[in-house]
């Protein structure tokens, strides 16, 4: 009971006594509870600023007093407050991407990303060829950091940096090759021998990016000129087209046409080979039958008188000799048969 009834006590009396016993009572008080509030402060702004976290796709890079102490992996670390130690969270492990030409909206959920050509990039896009034609060029690059340190502190605006130096390379990449190259054929060499010279600077400033890829996403010529070219576009599909044709046709006619020749060139060949080889082989049964001859004349020729009349008469149906003597005619080897004709002969006296 006597400890309830104290705090009253001490109530009224700071209420009993004069006013400045009350001020300088309500003085005290105020004084302690300011230090309590700033040292509650301080307690945490001690906790919140020793501590800090990466995302899994993050490296932090931790400076102290600005100067570059360690990196630090995703998770949870500690590091001096107040301060003194401080984080930058650079994204190591996304795909960046740049775009040139053209911007690419920020999306809304549930709906496709929406593509933002407009006039305003104009002057990133529009681009001089080699044969003196102007071109509108839209493309992006995508890299990685590889190394957070020398990305932070290498050069002064690292993005600005590697913008700069895609679209002089770029450039001259183009007004090195004419036009209708880069409109047509000539799309995925320009990307490649851009991505090779990009890299090769970015790595002589040894900004710490690697570079995934460089890629063309539209090359048309600019809009006050578009009919134009597709006019030239067309005369030159036609122009492919009638060429295509003809070479089909040419492709088609010319080996028919070659193995005609061919074909003429062998039948000739063998049909002067059989000729020679008739010809040789009559003058060599001519060469026998001489030789054959001047030994025995008469019998000799006896044999191809009759070889000559056996080949002769052979195909003949009907044989009759005449005598001139007699008027009547005498049937030899009469056979009749209407298929094969009657030959006569006339007998010498």
């Amino acid at each position: 009971m006597p400890d309830s009834k104290k705090p009253a006590n001490e109530l009224q009396e700071v209420l009993s006594g004069t006013p400045e016993n009350i001020r300088k009572r309500f003085s005290n008080l105020k004084k302690s509870s300011v230090f309590i509030f700033i040292a509650v402060v301080s307690l945490a702004l001690v906790l919140w600023t020793t501590w800090f976290t990466v995302q899994p796709e993050e490296t932090g890079v931790v400076q102290r007093f600005g100067k570059v102490m360690y990196t630090a992996a995703p998770g949870l670390h500690f590091k001096i407050p107040f301060g003194i130690d401080t984080v930058r969270l650079v994204p190591t492990a996304r795909v960046l991407k740049e775009e040139f030409g053209f911007r690419t909206l920020a999306s809304v959920p549930g709906e496709k990303t929406r593509y933002n050509p407009g006039n305003a990039y104009t002057d990133e896009s529009l681009m001089l060829t080699g044969d003196l034609n102007v071109i509108d060029v839209q493309w992006i690059i995508q890299y990685r950091i590889e190394d957070p340190i020398s990305y932070l502190f290498k050069v002064r605006d690292t993005p600005k940096t590697i913008r700069d130096t895609t679209e002089a390379v770029m450039r001259r990449a183009v007004g090195n090759r004419l036009g209708s190259d880069v409109l047509t054929i000539g799309r995925v060499a320009v990307s490649v021998e851009a991505k090779e010279e990009i890299q090769k600077i970015l790595s002589a400033y040894e900004i710490g990016v690697r570079l995934v890829t460089v890629e063309l996403q539209d090359v048309t010529p600019p809009d006050s000129v578009k009919p134009a070219f597709n006019a030239v576009n067309e005369s030159r599909q036609d122009k492919e087209q009638t060429i295509n044709k003809a070479q089909e046709q040419a492709n088609r006619e010319i080996p028919m046409a070659r193995g005609v020749a061919k074909q003429s060139i062998s039948e000739g060949e063998g049909y002067a080979l059989e000729r020679v080889n008739r010809a040789i082989g009559e003058s060599a049964r001519f060469e026998s039958i001489l030789s054959e001859y001047l030994i025995v004349p008469q019998v000799t020729r006896r044999r191809l008188y009759l070889d000559a009349m056996s080949s002769l008469l052979s195909g003949m149906n009907g044989v009759y000799i005449v005598d001139e003597d007699q008027k009547a005619m005498i049937p030899w080897l009469s056979v009749k048969s209407s298929a094969q004709p009657t030959t006569v002969v006339k007998t010498q006296p």
